[in-house]
């Protein structure tokens, strides 16, 4: 053998031996479920809230609501790259309890053998960017039909970056609620809450629709709303067993538990809206099934089939109740119920896991409390701090940032003449229907 095939042959080796230690610690069953609970979760955005809200709407402000979520998805996704992940996931050293750093800004380091676990962090990063994306694109619902684009943009940009980035890096990325042991599987504080709070806020800044709350402003296309809430029902399965992050037994778990406090929510719900107004609605059935699936987000790794029928039941009633106190007692115009479907769900939901996750309920026994924590008490204590912090780091954040895109855009509010136009007119010079 002449020198130069031995030189070959020995270098082939050693990067045919790195390329075996690299691929040997990929498992690429779990990658290929985190690719598909990717879409799930993307899907869960667009097109599914997207057409769940754009059907609630009023016909002349369709397009506004489908145009902001495709925006805010894209203008996130941007961000994401060039620095919120890092911030979120990446290691700030002494800040490390408050926020990670910028070491993982615009992706460096990230290639495709960098690994998270046993997948790749770069698909890592791409499932919590849709996490991301569909957290501010909730809040939209609070101020519909009401709120200059601009304005929407820039606030739901800078409320990425301000509110959403902190609280997740201090549930998932090391900092101080997960050092306290805070359980949210999915997204309960870190979507939910925040989403919610952030939604009570703005409508409470921006003001009412005119007219509310004495002229009724029904959804215009229901059938539009069931086939958007269809598909979140089913995104949701990636949102919450993808949280997994593998294709095992924790996962398949959360995906039935999830699917249970859905159907629970959705029954219950009727049920309510049945005996008050003597009519089950389809609008009902599928609120109370949006009730249900963010109620459970946070708990569904950690409790079983029947304390997630407890958990569905509950958001159902409670849900309900919530939307009429809003609405009708506090005459608050959270436009699409965002507060008291997401923001009083996630609130109930991560509350009840420091109860359901105890391994020590007979059947209705959840998986077992964090590390840091070992009983009931301790495992409930740690929920309610999670809970209050995320509400008052939201509400006091959120009401800076309106303020502050205000003074940017010249006022949150388009004018009393293009509410009356139609913001898919006054904003888009296009209209959704043309019959």
């Amino acid at each position: 053998m002449s020198y130069q095939k031995w030189a070959f042959g020995l270098v082939s080796g050693v990067f045919a031996t790195s390329a075996f230690a690299a691929e040997s610690a990929l498992n690429g069953a779990n990658t290929a479920w985190i690719l598909t609970a990717t879409a799930l979760v993307l899907f869960m955005t667009l097109p599914g809230l997207a057409l769940f809200y754009g059907g609630l709407v009023r016909t002349k402000n369709v397009l506004s609501v489908l145009m902001a979520c495709f925006a805010i998805a894209s203008g996130v996704s941007i961000l994401w790259v060039l620095g919120l992940y890092s911030l979120t996931f990446g290691d700030g050293g002494s800040l490390q309890p408050v926020i990670g750093d910028l070491s993982k800004a615009f992706f460096q380091g990230i290639g495709t053998d960098s690994m998270q676990g046993d997948i790749p962090e770069i698909l890592f990063a791409a499932f919590q960017m849709t996490f991301a994306i569909i957290t501010p694109a909730l809040i939209i619902g609070a101020f519909a039909e009401r709120m200059k684009f601009s304005a929407m943009l820039i606030f739901s940009l800078l409320w990425t970056a301000a509110v959403y980035v902190p609280v997740a890096h201090w549930v998932w990325g090391g900092g101080f609620l997960s050092e306290l042991g805070v359980i949210d599987f999915a997204g309960g504080i870190t979507v939910h809450i925040t989403a919610g709070v952030a939604a009570l806020v703005a409508a409470l800044v921006i003001g009412p629709r005119r007219g509310f709350p004495k002229h009724a402003m029904p959804p215009h296309n229901l059938t539009m709303s069931v086939m958007g809430a269809g598909m979140l029902w089913v995104g949701w399965f990636g949102f919450n067993a993808g949280s997994a992050l593998a294709a095992n037994g924790s996962a398949g778990m959360a995906l039935l538990v999830t699917h249970i406090s859905a159907s629970a929510g959705a029954l219950v719900w009727m049920a309510c809206e049945w005996k008050r107004f003597g009519k089950p609605s389809v609008l009902g059935v599928v609120t109370g099934m949006v009730a249900g699936l963010g109620t459970i987000t946070p708990a569904s790794g950690n409790v079983g089939p029947m304390g997630a029928l407890v958990i569905g039941v509950l958001a159902g009633f409670v849900c309900f109740n919530m939307t009429q106190i809003v609405k009708r007692k506090w005459q608050i115009d959270d436009s699409l119920d965002v507060f008291p479907v997401h923001g009083v769900g996630g609130i109930l939901g991560t509350l009840l896991v420091g109860i359901l996750a105890s391994p020590d309920l007979g059947i209705f026994s959840g998986q077992g409390f964090s590390g840091a924590n070992d009983s009931i008490a301790s495992q409930f204590g740690a929920q309610t701090v999670g809970v209050l912090v995320g509400i008052s780091y939201t509400a006091v954040v959120t009401w800076g940032l309106l303020k502050l895109t205000g003074l940017m855009t010249g006022g949150l509010r388009v004018s009393h003449e293009q509410e009356t136009t139609g913001l898919d007119l006054a904003q888009h010079d296009e209209r959704g229907y043309d019959l």
